[in-house]
């Protein structure tokens, strides 16, 4: 084990059990890393093109859509 690692090590064993998920799961979305605009546009591509498959297969149109959200904000 390195220095760094160990001094890491050292300093997460002095936090509590919160904050060591928080520790891990910060160190998971760096190893993710932040997606280039290209993957985003492809995912987000991907993701309409679901949705819009879903919404045919379901017969849920524009006018169902709009319905649904006036029935939520007048409380329906």
């Amino acid at each position: 084990m390195t220095t760094f690692e160990q001094t890491l090590v050292n300093e997460i064993s002095t936090l509590s059990e919160s904050r060591r998920a928080d520790v891990l799961a910060f160190i998971r979305f760096l190893k993710i890393g932040v997606k280039d605009d290209d993957e985003l546009e492809r995912e987000y591509d991907e993701a309409i093109k679901d949705a819009r498959a879903t919404a045919q297969k379901y017969n849920i149109t524009q006018d169902v859509i709009d319905a649904e959200i006036r029935a939520v904000r007048d409380g329906k």
